[in-house]
């Protein structure tokens, strides 16, 4: 897990106000505060140091609806893992040719922004910074009475901090964005930031940037709907536990009948809200004051965070009604001592059986509509013990606010329909998501700028869930384009290089087959067990597939860039005792005939030199007479 839930709680909210108030008057449109996301793993609600809320005409201009004509959208697959990384990543190309970043998808920001070429303080990411004076149709926004100027007043800047005192500023430019090959909608012209500095977590996160899904004219969404590109909707689909990924589209898409919606208020708060009215457990309602889910900014929902966060009271009766339907698991400690979670161990390691053990929870929503959340929707796995599962709901301080996290909507289509201010929920395996739609999925590959041989190849998909068995090797076929006479005299070093970027042993990483292919080079790798184990468990070599399947091994220039083309999971083979140690007896035997044989040279040595001498006879013996024999 990439860090720990954050405690910056309430006192930071009356803060932000503040500042709010003071510094409001001095923010223009385009460089203007607006809501952004919140540490990216176990925060509670952070809102930013500067605050903004949406104009309420805007809100109510033209806007294209849901059913308003063919309006394309844009549909993008979603990467890494919730609580491995603490969020979700989508690809985005921006320039001409394509420059390829990972950005959170975030709807608690209104920023889209990567780090720029010229940046003095960045981290090292997962793709090259942006180089505008590679992308023949980039433009600087130019300065002018609408937006914050740099100290040469030529271009226009942006700034967010967020009350973890993380920071991200830079300079605003214009530039094609496209959303990928599965996306209907064509690249179009967009503003984003290019970052000139970077602090806290975005400065150590692995991600590049942040994709601003918010409510702001910053925001990428916003941006699309003004343009008229797009209808004035998104929706969301987080993989379940275990399994990760899942798709993202910008615009319209056809509502499931059975959907549930809430209805969201847009001038109440700058986030999404929804209207939460009761919680019930294994079919009880928590006995609670419904106006405890509607305190100070009501619920939000917030893809940028990864757990949930209920206000003290409603956190208390929540955690004794689990606790209280699971009382036949062992109540154990947390995997980090710095924290004092709540888990049980003996449920078992399939995911698809914790309802037998765990009770189910459903949230009402104002109007009546119920969302069913299952085990996965409030638990996450205990990393240090096999079987056992923590809460992934916790208190939100002395904050009244209810914050909804990722782990609230695992394998929950997600639809934040801003144009009729509501928010749906359908539950469903976010990784066959079009196929239970009826929708033909386009072909995976994003744009790309190389060419080469290896063009035609399809990458490898990223694993969709493990069957449920411990895992002996993973094999993995990489196309790398570099003939195989400049690779040979790196592979060792490759494969340090692999073992590092994937977070394992370097002894780990072998090579088992190569193959010259033109100007490419094929390399089949094998993954094994660490240590002496002989086994990896299947949260272990997900983690290790997802970080190949979504491009976070950077090799160096000289090793030009790789493609992967398949991966493979092997079980622990279940072999018999004597197969399991057929080298020890055979090296037994041997050492045993060895010695053998040395005995035997030995003894026969010995009797050679010493068999034939006459025998000791005491001085006063009787001898047979012997005649002398002449000289």
């Amino acid at each position: 897990m990439a860090s720990r839930r954050s405690r910056r709680l309430g006192w930071l909210l009356a803060f932000a106000a503040a500042v709010f108030l003071l510094s409001s008057a001095a923010n223009c449109a385009a460089g203007s505060p607006s809501p952004d996301r919140p540490a990216p793993a176990r925060p509670p609600l952070v809102l930013p140091l500067t605050l903004s809320y949406p104009n309420a005409s805007r809100l109510a201009s033209g806007h294209r609806g849901l059913g308003e004509g063919a309006i394309p959208n844009a549909r993008m697959r979603l990467h890494d893992d919730l609580l491995t990384n603490g969020y979700y990543t989508t690809r985005l190309y921006i320039g001409t040719p394509p420059q390829e970043f990972a950005l959170i998808v975030d709807s608690g920001s209104t920023v889209t922004y990567v780090p720029c070429a010229t940046c003095e303080q960045c981290g090292n990411h997962q793709d090259p910074r942006f180089q505008p004076d590679r992308s023949s149709t980039y433009s600087p926004v130019k300065c002018n009475v609408d937006c914050t100027c740099d100290n040469e007043k030529n271009q226009c800047t942006y700034e967010r901090q967020y009350a973890e005192m993380s920071s991200s500023s830079g300079v605003l430019g214009e530039d094609i964005v496209s959303f990928g090959k599965e996306s209907e909608l064509k690249p179009q012209l967009a503003v984003f930031g290019c970052e000139n500095t970077e602090t806290g977590d975005l400065f150590s996160q692995h991600a590049d940037g942040i994709m601003g899904l918010g409510r702001g004219q910053l925001s990428i969404m916003d941006q699309l709907v003004d343009k008229g590109v797009i209808s004035d909707s998104f929706s969301l689909c987080y993989g379940g536990m275990d399994v990760g990924g899942g798709t993202m589209v910008l615009g319209g898409m056809p509502a499931p009948p059975d959907m549930v919606f809430s209805h969201s208020d847009p001038v109440r708060s700058p986030y999404y809200n929804i209207e939460l009215k009761e919680l019930h457990v294994a079919g009880k309602a928590l006995r609670l004051d419904s106006k405890i889910f509607d305190s100070k900014h009501g619920t939000v929902l917030d893809s940028g965070t990864t757990y949930a966060y209920l206000p003290e009271q409603a956190f208390v009766a929540f955690k004794d009604a689990v606790t209280n339907k699971v009382h036949s698991l062992k109540k154990i400690r947390g995997p980090d001592p710095n924290y004092k979670d709540i888990c049980f161990a003996g449920a078992g390691r399939n995911v698809s059986q914790l309802s037998l053990v765990f009770p189910d929870v459903d949230m009402v929503f104002g109007n009546g509509q119920k969302l069913s959340l299952s085990p996965e929707n409030y638990l996450f796995r205990h990393s240090k013990v096999e079987g056992a599962y923590c809460l992934g709901v916790f208190q939100n301080g002395k904050d009244p606010t209810t914050l909804l996290g990722g782990i609230i909507v695992r394998n929950t289509l997600v639809t934040y329909d801003r144009h009729n201010e509501k928010i749906g929920f359908w539950k469903t395996n976010c990784s066959e998501l079009w196929e239970r739609l009826n929708i033909t999925e386009a072909p995976s590959p994003a744009p790309s700028s190389n060419s080469g041989s290896e063009g035609d190849m399809a990458p490898a998909p990223a694993p969709s869930g493990l069957p449920e068995f411990d895992v002996g090797l993973i094999t993995v076929d990489m196309s790398i384009n570099v003939t195989y006479s400049n690779l040979k005299p790196h592979l060792h070093e490759l494969a340090e290089l692999i073992a590092k970027e994937l977070e394992i042993d370097s002894r780990q990483v072998r090579v088992m087959n190569v193959t010259s292919q033109g100007n490419s080079t094929l390399i089949r790798w094998g993954i094994f067990p660490a240590g002496s184990s002989n086994s990896m468990s299947n949260a272990t070599a997900m983690g290790i597939i997802y970080r190949l399947t979504q491009r976070h091994v950077q090799l160096p220039e000289n090793l030009g860039s790789y493609k992967l083309l398949e991966w493979n999971v092997q079980p622990l083979s279940r072999r018999s005792w004597f197969r399991d140690h057929v080298v020890s007896i055979l090296l037994g035997i041997l050492l045993v005939v060895l010695l053998t044989l040395s005995a035997l040279l030995v003894s026969l040595v010995w009797r050679k030199k010493f068999g034939r001498q006459v025998a000791y006879r005491p001085v006063d013996s009787v001898v047979r007479e012997q005649e002398l024999q002449p000289l």
